[in-house]
Formats: C-alpha cells, structure tokens, sequence
C-alpha cells in the first residue's frame, strides 16, 4: 500500500498534480499495489480538487475520520464527537476567547457552526469567506451541544500557545497543521481520540488482509506525522518543515515530484532486495 498526503504532497500549493506522479500512480496499480490519498481536507474539499476518475484505490478524508472507496465513491468508515463533549470543547475555546468552526458529521463535514471571538484572526475570516454558504453562526453557548466531525479551532504562530491550549484536552485527539490558505497560521484539529490518520490506514490494512509492514508513507506537515510513524517506508517531501526533514528520509519537493522519486527509490530497493534472496535460492 502506497499513501500520500495531497496538499504539498502530491498537489503543490499553486499548481496541479504533475503528470509524472499521475504516471506513477497509473504503474502501482499496475504492480497490484493499493493507492491512498490520506488529507486533512474534508470531502467535499478533497472532491473539489480531485477528477472522478482520479487513479487511487482509496480517499482517507478528514484526517482519518472517513474512508471513501474511490471506483464506487462509497463511505466505507467515519467516526465523529458526540454533541457532550462537543459542548465541554467549545467552553474551553470560548473561555480563551479561541477562534473555532464545528464541522457537521460526515459526509456534510463541509457545512459547519462557527464561534469568532472578536479578535483579529485573518485565516479564520479566509476560511469563512471561502465556505461562507456553508457557515452557520453560534448564537449561544448551547448552540455547540452537536454531533461534530471534528472541531477546527484557528490560531496564531504561536507553537507555545498551541502545546499550553493542547493540554487542557486529555480525552480527545489533537492534531497540529499549517494552514494552508496563509501557510502560517497553526489550525489545532480535534477530533475523537482514536481518529489520525495513520489509525485510518491501519484500519484499511485491516480490511484488506494487508500488512502495514509493505506501507510506503509520504507527507510534508506535522498532521502527517502519526501517518509517517505508521508507515514502513517513510518520506517527506524536501519543503517540509525542518524538524520533519530531520527525523524522517527526504525525498525531492512537492514541485520537483518528490512523491514519484521516493515511490521509485523504494520500488527498487525492493527489486534489488527480491533479486539478490533469488539468488541465494
């Protein structure tokens, strides 16, 4: 099984999927080999900039909290928060004055309610522009007693502020990624404590008689992180953030099809590896 992450993965931030890595993606299922997008993007977002005919096997949206199976576009898994503890959270955030949006249970994770406390917070008010039609204001505290996706909470580059704020959540996930709209802001991620989304590819392994020990993972933010430690073969593309870079193999950018020269250099250990045990037989 083969997984990547899509933003400055596989799709570069101003640009579309090169036609090497569609090629590569074309001869893995050719090798009989399983392909998974793994994204933090909700699906509806991830089906915005994906053809229908896109060649993977598998869509993990949401961070791992909803498995589509791509030929038939079925939902095969999704977890979500239950309207209490979506209710606990939200007091949390309000009490620091936490800019935040609760996603709908999936598969209408792009419709959301949304808390703004009044404080200059630009990538939340881009993210609100961008799904404006979907958006829903939280008029009162009861309003964010609701089943919920995943809360997405939006704040500063302050990584001291994001560890002090996690903290305070001990039963619940907490995931960290770089906005992607201004590439700066942090975006702290809750969802149910056992939803990443290297839980969602072990899951799928699970399903389908697979071993994690032939995964290859690739990635580029630290929402990838659980991902890369779940996976056998772990890259991450050359413009991920540096201490990502440090702790994992580095393949080429996102721009310079990092994505397809990891896939080959695995690919051809493996080969070399199958050869010389031939062999020895």
């Amino acid at each position: 099984m083969v997984v990547t992450d899509l933003d400055g993965t596989l799709l570069p931030s101003l640009g579309s999927i090169s036609k090497k890595n569609y090629d590569t993606l074309y001869k893995l299922k050719e090798q009989e080999i399983i392909r998974v997008i793994a994204t933090g993007r909700t699906l509806y977002s991830a089906l915005a900039v994906l053809p229908e005919d896109f060649p993977i096997d598998y869509l993990i949206f949401s961070s791992g909290a909803g498995i589509m199976q791509w030929n038939t576009k079925e939902l095969i898994y999704s977890q979500q928060i239950e309207a209490e503890e979506v209710l606990e959270v939200s007091k949390i955030l309000i009490d620091h004055e936490i800019d935040f949006m609760i996603l709908d249970p999936i598969p209408l994770n792009h419709q959301f309610w949304y808390y703004q406390s009044g404080n200059k917070n630009l990538d939340f008010d881009r993210r609100l522009a961008l799904y404006k039609q979907f958006a829903t204001p939280v008029g009162k505290l009861e309003d964010t007693k609701r089943d919920a996706c995943q809360i997405l909470a939006i704040l500063p580059n302050k990584v001291d502020w994001f560890e002090e704020l996690k903290a305070k959540f001990t039963d619940i996930k907490i995931i960290r990624a770089t906005s992607p709209l201004d590439h700066e802001s942090i975006w702290m991620e809750i969802f149910p404590e056992h939803i990443s989304k290297g839980l969602g590819c072990q899951w799928l392994c699970n399903k389908l008689g697979i071993s994690n020990t032939e995964s290859f993972a690739i990635g580029n933010d630290y929402n990838d992180i659980d991902l890369l430690d779940w996976g056998e073969h772990s890259f991450v593309v050359a413009n991920a953030p540096k201490e990502l870079r440090l702790k994992y193999q580095v393949t080429d950018s996102v721009t310079d099809d990092g994505f397809s020269k990891a896939v080959e250099c695995i690919l051809k250990k493996q080969t070399t590896s199958q050869q010389a045990a031939n062999r020895c037989l």
